[in-house]
């Protein structure tokens, strides 16, 4: 399986292939470049040709790295072979006399070797550590279609700005059933519309979590299994719908091997961009909001100010949906007209999109269902309701807050229908993301499904929940979902 990296323009070349997570072209460099750090110690009859062809192979790879964009991994791989080339190709280019040219002492020579190759080394190391993302294939019977839109709620003034007539705006991304695109049809850039969108909410992401910008450099090369605007399936009848809120700082299109799972499976996925809250959010004019969200170092304060921003959230996950509503009558514009069924909306989200999602349900009857992923409760107002929750936990440890999961086991048993909390042993908070897919695999930080595992099981369990209470698809909802880790069943009137 193939994956477009950097350039994937420009061919195959540079595309990046699954589980060496390198392009064929930086695999051409590499393997030049091992060649030249060894040729020292290759049989005398063989050191001449090997010597030719891997500085020649080398030497051209590089120079299409160049025109093409070097990733950074490839950086201490270009340096181990830079060091090499000299020692290896020189002693071939000398003219040849009557005495042979003498040749370092192999104890002379042997650190050097070593030195080069573990520089070149470093490199497909950094590439699997920090990798261009691969998105699974989407199972479904749908191919995936993607479109953006950006709406205004007239009724809600921002008050993110001073500017008093300034209305909040958010930007959904749809991903939806479609049919088969055509084989030339370019797979939509993950994180954004454009590449400079792409990279502009990477730099965002990274700033956000206080990492370097150039150690996930890989993410906005990616792209996904989507195509923009592709047209929506024939067969399906009407779809139902599943909004999405990502976590603090997050952005929409964080989940995106998620959305594209569900929507090959028949629904709708709308996941929401929240101004001034998610680390940017490019606007339809190019403007660029940037999150204001900072911690005070302030318990109290922050908590207060986590609850606000939950309960805007939540008002722009029901404004979404009415939105949606309006897309299906045919009031906005777009190919999914009499295609959405808002009667059946499950309201989602991650982390403090999970809570805004809780809250969201709470105040809205609209939506139907939710799934809460490892998002804690902040509704201050809490009072029973009437939809069906499935909450996705990571697991419970030392460092996990005393509070969360009593404040979880106190809001499900509110529910007056059978909501479920599913502790997934390996997870961690950012497993139910896209991170695993590109973020080093430390457990602390992706936890320790794998990059394969996390989003299957997922998908595997939000699935099962959305077929159950959505689609009324029979059979043992709790079954399926206690193969995937702690199961617990909050029943009207049972506390579990």
């Amino acid at each position: 399986m193939w994956q477009r990296a950097p350039g994937a323009e420009d061919g195959r070349v540079t595309e990046i292939i699954t589980g060496l997570y390198m392009s064929p072209l930086e695999i051409l460099a590499l393997s030049g470049a091992v060649a030249l750090a060894v040729v020292r110690w290759l049989p005398p009859a063989a050191r001449r040709a090997v010597a030719i062809a891997a500085g020649s192979e080398f030497v051209l790879s590089a120079i299409a790295l160049s025109v093409l964009g070097i990733r950074w991994q490839m950086l201490p791989v270009l340096a181990g072979a830079a060091f090499a080339l000299p020692f290896a190709v020189s002693p071939v280019l000398r003219r040849r006399s009557a005495r042979p040219a003498r040749r370092a002492r192999w104890w002379l020579a042997l650190p050097g070797s070593v030195v080069c190759v573990g520089l070149i080394a470093t490199g497909p190391v950094a590439a699997w550590a920090c990798p261009v993302p691969v998105f699974p294939e989407p199972t479904g019977n749908f191919a995936v279609g993607t479109r953006v839109m950006q709406w205004t709620d007239r009724n809600r003034p921002e008050t993110a700005t001073p500017e008093p007539d300034d209305r909040r705006t958010v930007v959904v991304q749809l991903w939806y059933p479609a049919t088969k695109s055509p084989a030339e049809a370019q797979p939509a850039q993950y994180l954004g519309r454009t590449q400079q969108e792409a990279h502009t909410v990477s730099d965002a992401l990274a700033g956000y979590a206080g990492l370097p910008g150039f150690l996930v450099d890989g993410v906005p090369r990616a792209h996904t299994h989507s195509v923009f605007d592709a047209p929506v399936a024939g067969t399906g009848g009407r779809f139902p719908v599943v909004l999405f809120s990502p976590g603090l700082g997050g952005v929409r299109t964080q989940n995106t091997a998620w959305a594209e799972e569900l929507a090959g499976n028949g629904y709708v996925v709308a996941a929401l961009d929240h101004p001034y809250d998610s680390a940017a959010v490019v606007l339809a004019d190019g403007r660029t909001n940037n999150t204001q969200i900072a911690s005070t170092g302030d318990d109290d304060e922050d908590n207060k100010r986590a609850a606000e921003t939950t309960g805007i959230r939540a008002a722009d996950l029901s404004f979404v949906l009415t939105e949606l509503g309006r897309l299906d009558r045919g009031e906005i514009p777009g190919p999914l007209t009499g295609r959405l069924d808002t009667a059946r909306a499950a309201v989602t989200g991650h982390s403090l999109g999970g809570g805004a999602a809780l809250q969201a349900a709470r105040q809205d009857s609209r939506f139907t269902t939710v799934i809460n992923m490892d998002g804690y409760p902040r509704d201050p107002d809490v009072r029973p309701f009437g939809q069906p929750v499935l909450a996705l936990t990571q697991a419970i440890g030392p460092t996990t807050d005393p509070r969360y999961i009593p404040r979880l086991t106190e809001v499900l048993g509110l529910s007056t229908a059978t909501s479920y909390r599913l502790t997934i042993p390996g997870a961690a908070h950012l497993t139910f993301t896209d991170a695993p897919l590109y973020l080093p695999p430390v457990p602390s930080i992706v936890g320790s499904l794998g990059r394969t595992e996390s989003p299957r099981v997922v998908a595997e369990t939000t699935l099962a929940f959305l077929d159950a209470t959505l689609r009324h698809k029979p059979g043992d909802l709790s079954g399926t979902l206690s193969a995937y880790g702690d199961l617990s069943v909050y029943r009207p009137g049972n506390s579990r």
